[in-house]
């Protein structure tokens, strides 16, 4: 594993920052909506069409054979990425909020009844939320939510008030994409095993983040987004514990997820196969194998200090600028900070950076319910990496001066 001390040697692996895609050079300051791509993914992506192209599982030719093992190595380092005792625990999806859905469909479909409850929190992405409403109207069950401080972080005080033994399934963000906050997906897993409830974790926010591993955490699905992670987009995975996987019902119907079909009946295949219906995005798990080992790369204690210590900067100067309020203060972040601008309409703030070249992201941020608890119309949100340097946190800063100047 490397350190992260030579940051200029480390960006020039990512060919999009070099780049002028306005008029000032580019300060790319929204990783939370998708990371930047090495060129070690955009190479394994070009060298699996180039010479490797073929469908897998289904020829007895080398291409195949050769698509096919690729195919299944990514498998492998991805169950080795987040801990998981299984390679056939992880299902290939076209990321997190297919990963959510595919819980939603059938896990929640053939074990809900009505007066169950599902219990999420106020601060998830609408991918978090919508898929359980849905399951709740096809159920019969009951969708709460555990309430959120003005700090950003869950209530646990209110969450062990409506945890009961009606909670079937407790579903939550690992990382909350608008805020940063990190929750404490352990303490609130224990507490709703407890109380026999199932626990899916959102980790798109997490990955590129933080280290995961699913068995410390005991959580009974995780779901993560390849393009969040350094890969490409329209893949992701959901990691589901084995004997959960083994009795939920397909999905989807199609190709490879099956052993036999006659005209009368179908048999299902085994794990990882049942939930992978059709030809997959062989592409992008390859590229997405390539984003592993690319992070698998970088000292984890190295990429967590250098984070911190950008965000910290960011979050020191944006409470210096007179006008300018951060939004979410829990004790317990990672690389995102939201704000706001006085007099100016988080939209029209981004704007104006993105003129000055500072790529930032501004609205609700998918988390709308969470924008009318804290009673904010949305924010401006800045989100970090492990590519940015002090230098985007100045260009930052300078960015939003010039904002308060037009404004």
């Amino acid at each position: 594993m490397k350190p992260i001390t030579d940051i200029a040697s480390l960006r020039g692996q990512f060919p999009i920052l070099a780049t002028q895609p306005g008029q000032a050079p580019l300060t790319y300051l929204d990783s939370a909506a998708t990371t930047q791509k090495p060129a070690s993914v955009i190479r394994a992506i070009s060298n699996y069409y180039e010479a490797t192209n073929a469908n897998v599982h289904r020829a007895a030719h080398a291409l195949s054979d050769r698509a096919t093992a690729a195919f299944e190595d990514a498998r492998g380092k991805a169950q080795r990425f987040v801990g998981a005792r299984h390679a056939h625990e992880i299902i290939w999806t076209r990321g997190t909020t297919e990963s959510i859905n595919l819980v939603a469909n059938s896990y929640a479909t053939a074990n809900l009844k009505p007066g169950d409850e599902i219990l999420i929190t106020a601060m998830e992405h609408h991918s978090n939320i919508v898929p359980w409403q849905l399951a709740a109207q096809r159920t019969g069950a009951v969708l709460r939510a555990i309430n959120v401080t003005q700090r950003g972080e869950i209530d646990l005080v209110d969450f062990q008030r409506q945890l009961n033994v009606r909670t079937r399934i407790v579903a939550l963000v690992h990382v909350s994409n608008a805020l940063g906050t990190i929750n404490p997906i352990k303490q609130i897993t224990a507490a709703a095993h407890a109380a026999g409830a199932v626990v899916l974790v959102d980790g798109a926010q997490a990955a590129a983040h933080l280290p995961i591993d699913v068995v410390d955490l005991d959580c009974d699905f995780y779901a993560c987004s390849g393009h969040k992670m350094f890969g490409p987009t329209g893949i992701g995975f959901l990691y589901g514990k084995e004997a959960l996987l083994d009795a939920m019902p397909p999905w989807q119907g199609g190709g490879e997820m099956i052993e036999t079909v006659t005209l009368a009946r179908t048999t299902y295949n085994r794990l990882p196969f049942k939930f992978e219906a059709g030809t997959p995005h062989i592409a992008g798990v390859i590229g997405l194998g390539a984003a592993i080992d690319f992070m698998n790369g970088i000292d984890p204690r190295a990429l967590a200090s250098h984070e911190a210590n950008i965000l910290t900067q960011a979050r020191v100067r944006l409470g210096q600028l007179e006008g300018v309020r951060i939004v979410g203060t829990a004790a317990d972040h990672t690389a995102v900070v939201s704000f706001l601008v006085d007099g100016g309409h988080p939209q029209d703030v981004g704007t104006l950076l993105d003129q000055q070249g500072v790529a930032v992201r501004a609205g609700h941020h998918c988390t709308m319910p969470l924008m009318q608890h804290l009673g904010v119309p949305g924010t401006v949100r800045a989100s970090f990496c492990l590519y940015n340097r002090m230098a985007d946190v100045d260009r930052l800063i300078e960015g939003i001066e010039k904002v308060r100047e037009f404004l």
